[in-house]
């Protein structure tokens, strides 16, 4: 997957379909195959975060669920005060190993 290239005039990213077509290409999977893969995996991680756990992925990194307190907040309209109610928001932090593959290549 390291000949990853996107032709397009937006920033370029990796999307399903992106990663849909590597298992076709590199695995000869089909893709229905390959597409319900794909869908299993973020199926499995989004099932692991909403029941709390964290998803660790050795060499990429681990993403946890972080509880944000009630906290005051402002409409940025009108500049009135509001609540922000709590929640629970996805955290993702990089792996050491990802942040020196990034580094190393700039």
């Amino acid at each position: 997957m390291s000949d990853f290239f996107v032709e397009s005039l937006e920033t370029p990213s990796l999307t399903k379909a992106t990663l849909v077509d590597c298992l076709n290409e590199n695995l000869g999977l089909n893709a229905r195959e390959a597409r319900d893969m794909v869908d299993s995996v973020f199926e499995l991680m989004t099932a692991a975060l909403v029941s709390g756990d964290d998803v660790k992925l050795p060499g990429f990194g681990n993403f946890q669920i972080r509880t944000k307190a009630m906290r005051p907040g402002r409409n940025p309209k009108t500049g009135e005060a509001v609540t922000i109610a709590p929640r629970r928001v996805a955290t993702f932090r990089a792996s050491n190993t990802l942040k020196d593959q990034i580094d190393r290549a700039t």
